[in-house]
């Protein structure tokens, strides 16, 4: 096998179901690549991973992990750099505490995560652990612009194979809320620096100055924002939507991104948690600090707090009661809306919802209109006009539905994914400044305590490079192109003041459109009606919402996405589709060894990259094990073998089968390398001559609990018992090529 320790090729490590898979997969991937001389090896981006490689000192030897996510990050801005990354955990604080409870229980001697650290000691270690919170890996590795895309082959089955949509009517009650001032919306301001700049932030009362961060340095070019949420006015507007959705009898749902906005919206998700609980936290608001209570952990940890208070317990029965019933994420075991911050993702939450036809999962086990509550009102219209579109418009139709692509600008910690260390939680009433080197105060608002006020930037290399990669896409497809850009909100304004220019230089202003979020919203929904195509040029956090609204609406799953990150030095990142579904699959595996989750993001990601090897290292062989990808992929979509989601019938691990032998099938058909095609030939012979052994193989694994070591670090060998339980494949892929 060939040398795997500078790889051609990296496989991310990751979490949960698309580790799982990987299990089964990565074996195939790196036999079949060896063939050509072409390595695939792993760096491991998981959480577990990045939260031992904090803590060596806490580590025996053997138990210590290099910084695989620096590693990569260095990676990524080199031109050789190819890499396949899969979804992995963003962490909340839920999450991040429990796999440091299951790390512990495995015998990594790693500290607590304090939520109130008193000691420097005590302090350093919740720094660490902070880093890991979040979006933490995707700033790193993203050295690039996002194409993300539905590949023709999956589009084409999707339109073939139209998946069931929920039932839109004029009367349904599901609504979006979202406040009408004092969000970061409406207190946004932006600015351009004419020159490089190093700002530091503070915060001004009656009793002096705060340094809130120093040393935050920006190149000449950079679109510097600023802005607040208030937090009276956030509870107002809280406290008002449970009063109205309890009168229009629908569900209360809040709908957040506390894993990719990790300071801003577990803290607003903790005023929504004290919002439902108003007159329990009114009585017992001492006690509750003193049970070290917090509303950002969620409903959940909260209940767990209180378990041995009956009077609170009674007061919270009490209280609920008297609510509107609560959107649901588990009827059946009880677990709201506002159980967990990291349970209810936007990106992921409102898709399913609108696709369901604004239907959500009551308490009682049934399907309801719902109030979709999103605070910020900087991206909830593009909820919101989708909403009323089909209510106006009824369901769309996926077999006659055009497609949206996505052009999105993420590179370099691009726009609010890089806002986390500028993020905070004001302490006092004050004033707080954004003063750059020179002494010019670039930045101000007027604060109150409790209120959220964060920054974020974009620089001006990504941004062009945003929007050349916008002009090359169009020219390739000629579809309707449309950069999602406000002209009224601040920061917006100033992109716009970037893209203008190049476009009329390049001579193609005429071949796009500028539109707001809401506007931009119907006029894709109007063109994919039609049949027609459409590409979305948007910035980071869109980019992230709308490669899973319009996957979902137009192919059931956004797992299914081509998405290609054109690194800016020359290299290539590619992503394998989202993973917002993958805890659900993990609990299916652990119950009943049976895992849907769908490789096909990973196949598309895996013929890129060798495509891209190909280009980069004029390797005639890796585009040949590339273009029989591709091959196998359409084999796989055409005899229908991707996994199904019950017990008893195909799952991943059967697709992963039939992926491996219409991949050596391909092979040993080409013509194009007469020495790959032997070696291959013998390969799809004993696949195929095999296959009621393999498949029998498969099928008796099913129906029982499987046991891989852990959820968030599974033990190696446990989990290559659950993910290779055919001997007769593994004896074929692991003989070698």
């Amino acid at each position: 096998m060939a040398n795997t320790s500078n790889p051609d090729i990296i496989y991310t490590t990751v979490d949960e179901a698309p580790e799982l898979a990987s299990a089964s997969l990565l074996p195939i991937i790196q036999r079949f690549a060896a063939a050509a001389d072409i390595s695939v090896g792993t760096k491991d981006i998981s959480l577990a991973g990045r939260i031992l490689s904090k803590f060596p000192e806490s580590l025996s030897e053997a138990q210590r992990i290099d910084d695989h996510l620096a590693e990569l990050g260095e990676t990524v801005k080199t031109p050789d750099a190819n890499v396949i990354k899969l979804p992995n955990i963003s962490a909340s604080v839920p999450q991040l505490v429990a796999a440091i409870k299951e790390l512990q229980e495995q015998g990594y001697a790693i500290p607590d995560y304090n939520e109130a650290p008193a000691t420097d000691a005590e302090k350093e270690i919740r720094a660490r652990y902070d880093t890991l919170k979040g979006s933490a890996v995707n700033p790193v590795l993203r050295e690039g612009n996002s194409d993300r895309r539905a590949a023709s082959a999956v589009k084409k089955f999707a339109q073939d194979n139209p998946h069931r949509m929920g039932e839109w009517t004029a009367d349904s009650k599901t609504r979006v809320a979202s406040m009408d001032g004092n969000d970061f919306f409406s207190n946004e301001v932006s600015a351009t620096l004419d020159k490089a700049a190093t700002a530091k932030i503070v915060l001004e009362t009656a009793g002096g100055e705060t340094v809130l961060k120093d040393g935050v340095s920006y190149p000449a070019g950079t679109v510097v924002d600023a802005t607040f949420m208030s937090a009276s006015a956030l509870g107002a507007f809280l406290a008002d939507e449970i009063e109205k959705t309890k009168a229009e009898g629908t569900l209360f749902s809040l709908h957040m991104k506390a894993t990719m906005m990790k300071v801003s919206d577990p803290i607003i998700f903790g005023h929504a948690v004290k919002a439902w609980l108003a007159p329990v936290f009114d009585k017992f608001g001492d006690r509750l600090d003193a049970l070290g209570v917090s509303g950002n952990a969620g409903l959940g940890t909260l209940l767990e707090k209180v378990a041995g208070e009956p009077e609170i317990m009674a007061a919270i029965d009490a209280v609920t009661a008297a609510r509107p019933p609560m959107y649901m994420v588990d009827s059946d075991k009880g677990i709201t809306n506002l159980h967990v911050p990291s349970d209810v993702i936007i990106d992921a939450s409102m898709p399913a919802l609108i696709r369901a036809g604004g239907k959500g999962w009551g308490p009682d086990g049934k399907e309801a209109d719902t109030n979709c509550v999103i605070p910020d009102n900087s991206y909830a219209p593009v909820y919101d006009e989708t909403i009323r579109f089909f209510k106006a418009n009824g369901k769309l139709n996926p077999a006659t539905a055009g497609t949206v692509q996505n052009l999105g600008l993420m590179a370099q910690k691009a726009e609010e994914y890089g806002s986390h260390p500028t993020t905070f939680e004001i302490p006092a009433d004050g004033t707080v400044k954004m003063i750059l080197d020179d002494g010019t105060v670039l930045h101000q608002h007027t604060v109150a305590k409790g209120d959220i006020w964060r920054s974020a930037s974009a620089r001006k290399a990504p941004i062009e490079d945003w929007v050349n990669l916008a002009i090359a896409r169009q020219k390739a497809t000629g579809f309707r192109s449309i950069f999602w850009l406000d002209a009224n909100r601040a920061h917006d304004a100033q992109l716009i003041a970037y893209v203008k220019p190049i476009l009329e230089a390049a001579g193609v202003a005429d071949k796009f459109e500028i539109m707001a979020p809401r506007e931009a919203t119907r006029a894709s929904l109007e063109t994919i009606t039609k049949g027609e195509n459409t590409i979305a040029i948007t910035g980071n956090v869109l980019r992230d919402y709308l490669t899973d609204l319009f996957p979902i609406l137009e192919l059931a799953t956004s797992a299914k996405m081509l998405s290609i990150v054109k690194l800016m030095q020359g290299g290539g990142l590619f992503e394998t589709g989202a993973g917002g579904s993958a805890p659900k699959h993990v609990q299916q595996l652990q119950a009943e060894n049976h895992l849907r989750w769908d490789s096909l993001g990973e196949f598309c990601a895996l013929g890129e990259s060798f495509k891209f090897l190909a280009d980069a290292r004029n390797n005639a062989k890796a585009r040949v094990l590339g273009e029989a990808i591709e091959a196998a992929t359409q084999g796989i979509l055409d005899n229908d073998r991707s996994p199904s989601r019950k017990v008893g019938e195909p799952d991943n691990r059967d697709s992963h089968y039939w992926f491996a032998r219409y991949w050596a099938e391909a092979l040993a058909a080409q013509g194009d390398d007469a020495d790959i095609a032997a070696k291959f030939a013998p390969v799809a012979k004993a696949l195929a001559d095999n296959e009621t052994a393999i498949i029998s193989e498969l099928a008796a694994a099913q129906g029982k609990p499987a046991d891989t070591g852990g959820y968030y670090h599974p033990d190696p060998a446990k989990l290559v018992a659950v993910m290779r339980p055919s001997q007769t494949l593994n004896s074929i892929i692991d003989a070698g090529v």
